[in-house]
């Protein structure tokens, strides 16, 4: 009896073994990623913004993908053809699933497009003028002009459910949203946490990580905390001042790779700007040029950025169409205190006060970095008044027609390669072509700049829309409507065994990840 007894008691033990080894092996993999701030909405018409476009991209999917970096690839569509000069048919996939288990149809595409035609994201809709289903896995999309870059621009548009946003209606799409992405919304605690986990039937597969966190932590020394704690997995925007330290500590790593985003100045154009009495300085060519030649940008990259900055020599990186080989705008218009001070003389202004809109959580250092530009401008008689805010008050304060603002802080970059779809909305006079000027902060407008934009919207050959793109370039840096100051450094901090490439984009994309167990 005891030898059955003892034969037993080892056949448990190797069953229990075996159910706990199988246990290990199907464990789920997890991550928690450290964000700098929340995402202000999951509605992904309902504007731009990195932590939500972040978001976005685990729930929904594009019709062309941007690979991490920055080149185009099939995505929803599994290929497009240009049928005529201004017509494209797009072919979907076959068998791509939303997560309700609903197929993706070519209707679903038609009703985003016509969404997105009356939401705040209108401008990347600008090049099409018309579209519809050919049958349920075609669409035809029709550009007002030969259009080379379009594209390009609809790896920016995500694909909704009519379905399902008829259902939950616009306002309920901010707490479910779906898509046909890799991942799959479980909770959002606003200011604390978004849950994602992994949608089983994904069209490129399922993702390795199965559950996925992102905590929204916007101090930098507790983000920093956050990880080496064992909080978080990795975190974006590792503070400058603590790099060295993490590198320091056993079990982490620092990983940096240059910027896409170009932290910027918009000059306010109008005669009468909000925080300025009367006329407005700025409206003189020969006062923004002072303003430029009055900030120190090496010494904004050294004091401020811990060397982890460039200084911008155009609007757009030297990788874009539109980029011009051989021009510095900090060669243009080096740092000269002598020579501002002659052009406002020049001018006739006798020092002016006006205040500087920034966000304290948005870019790296950014509200030491509206510090330091109020001094550098003080010098030249500029009296800069700062109003830093959160990011979530800050886009809604600064919304065009920017009825706020003088003089803004912000940073842009261009992850389609290309310069026109910034300058189609930053710099396109304002109300005068649809889906153009949306985000014109400034209010510039120049007729040969819209015209020069206009050409490059017209044409079929990248090799004439650079063109174009430089020729507004040139003007651009010679009219000075916004100050470049510098290109940041993606910084990220992470523990050993997080498997993790960094995007040209900034995107944190988990399905690109993987966890060592």
């Amino acid at each position: 009896m005891s030898t059955i007894n003892t034969a037993l008691r080892a056949l448990a033990a190797s069953v229990c073994l075996a159910a706990l080894t199988v246990g290990a092996a199907s464990a789920e993999k997890s991550l928690t990623i450290g964000l700098t701030s929340d995402a202000t909405h999951m509605d992904p018409q309902a504007g731009e913004e990195l932590s939500s476009n972040i978001m976005f991209y685990h729930i929904y999917d594009p019709l062309v993908r941007r690979t991490p970096d920055l080149t185009f690839e099939p995505g929803l569509a599994e290929s497009w053809e240009l049928i005529d000069d201004t017509t494209w048919h797009f072919k979907l996939r076959d068998g791509v699933k939303f997560h309700d288990g609903d197929e993706l149809k070519a209707s679903d595409v038609v009703y985003t497009l016509n969404r997105l035609k009356e939401s705040l994201m209108v401008n990347l809709a600008a090049n099409i003028e018309s579209f519809k289903a050919i049958d349920d896995r075609t669409v035809e999309i029709k550009t007002p002009a030969p259009y080379a870059a379009l594209p390009n621009d609809l790896a920016a548009i995500l694909i909704l459910s009519e379905d399902h946003v008829n259902k939950v209606g616009n306002d309920g799409l901010e707490q479910n949203p779906m898509g046909t992405g890799p991942y799959k919304l479980v909770d959002w605690v606003r200011e604390d946490k978004v849950e994602l986990e992994a949608f089983d039937d994904y069209y490129m597969g399922e993702a390795e990580i199965e559950n996925v966190t992102f905590r929204p932590i916007t101090n930098p020394a507790t983000r920093t905390a956050a990880l080496l704690t064992g909080e978080v997995d990795i975190v974006q925007d590792l503070a400058v001042r603590d790099v060295e330290r993490v590198k320091g500590e056993g079990g982490f790593e620092v990983v940096t790779r240059p910027s896409l985003l170009n932290l910027v100045l918009a000059l306010d154009m109008r005669e009468k700007s909000p925080t300025i009495d009367g006329k407005n300085p700025m409206t003189d060519r020969r006062v923004r040029e002072a303003m430029a030649r009055a900030i120190d940008v090496t010494a904004l990259q050294r004091a401020i950025m811990g060397g982890l900055s460039t200084p911008s020599e155009q609007y757009v990186p030297s990788s874009h169409v539109g980029f011009v080989d051989g021009l510095n705008f900090r060669e243009m218009y080096p740092y000269d205190l002598e020579k501002a001070k002659e052009l406002m003389a020049e001018a006739g202004v006798d020092g002016f006060t006006l205040t500087l809109d920034a966000t304290n959580n948005r870019y790296v250092n950014d509200a030491q970095i509206a510090q330091a530009l109020a001094g550098m401008l003080a010098k030249i008689g500029v009296n800069v008044e700062l109003n830093v805010m959160p990011k979530s008050n800050f886009w809604g304060y600064i919304r065009v027609p920017t009825e706020n603002s003088s003089f803004i802080m912000s940073g842009w970059d261009v992850p389609s390669g290309d310069a026109g779809s910034m300058y189609g909305a930053l710099f396109y006079s304002r109300d005068k072509r649809e889906g153009y000027g949306q985000v014109n902060r400034g209010s510039y407008s120049n007729a040969e700049v819209d015209a020069l934009i206009d050409k490059a919207d017209s044409t079929a050959k990248v090799e004439e829309r650079d063109a174009h793109l430089q020729e507004a370039t040139k003007i651009l840096m010679r009219d000075i409507p916004m100050i470049p100051v510098h290109y940041e450094q993606d910084i990220y901090g992470a523990r050993d065994g997080i498997e993790f490439t960094p995007r040209t984009d900034k995107f944190l994309w988990a399905y690109d990840m993987d966890v060592a167990q």
